[in-house]
């Protein structure tokens, strides 16, 4: 396993759709394995493929539960609720903004072998998986936001949700 190089915001691979994996092999499995120590090196909870510079249909996920889910070709097959929270991406480092999606999704998708699975989860996972695979169609979570927010304005942000918190 190697940590891969992440590409910022401003790489041309960010704005392109990936392509489909047809061939489930080590070479594939190299890339989940580097993905995945990538991830928790960076201390993210996401991250597709073309952020490491691979234009195909991969991410990668970690649940609520620290588990770290495979998806390839993965697609929405159903979203229902909503949330409204802060996000952030590690292709644009040091940004966050505030971005509405649904509260639970349900994705289906292949393992690393090519057997299709499907996976339901809702918050903060159902959150990523979302900004992930839109990550695989060359979108950017900053599409979504009014504004970004400085880690000053961010810092302001997490305490008047603290203080929210404490008040009721």
């Amino acid at each position: 396993m190697a940590l891969r190089k992440i590409v910022v915001q401003g790489d041309e691979c960010l704005r392109k759709v990936c392509r489909p994996v047809t061939e489930f092999n080590a070479r594939l499995h190299m890339l989940l394995d580097d993905m995945k120590e990538t991830l928790i090196d960076s201390q993210g909870v996401g991250l597709a493929a073309p952020q490491v510079g691979i234009l195909r249909r991969v991410c990668v996920v970690m649940n609520e539960d620290d588990e770290i889910i495979e998806l390839i070709n993965p697609e929405i097959v159903s979203a229902e609720g909503e949330q409204t929270g802060l996000e952030g991406c590690l292709s644009v480092p040091g940004k966050f903004g505030i971005v509405t999606r649904p509260n639970v999704v349900r994705v289906r998708a292949q393992d690393r072998d090519g057997e299709f699975f499907e996976v339901e989860d809702e918050g903060l996972t159902a959150r990523c998986f979302c900004h992930e695979l839109e990550h695989l169609d060359g979108h950017l979570f900053v599409e979504h936001v009014d504004r970004l927010m400085t880690e000053e304005d961010l810092e302001a942000y997490i305490q008047e949700q603290e203080e929210m918190e404490e008040d009721e």
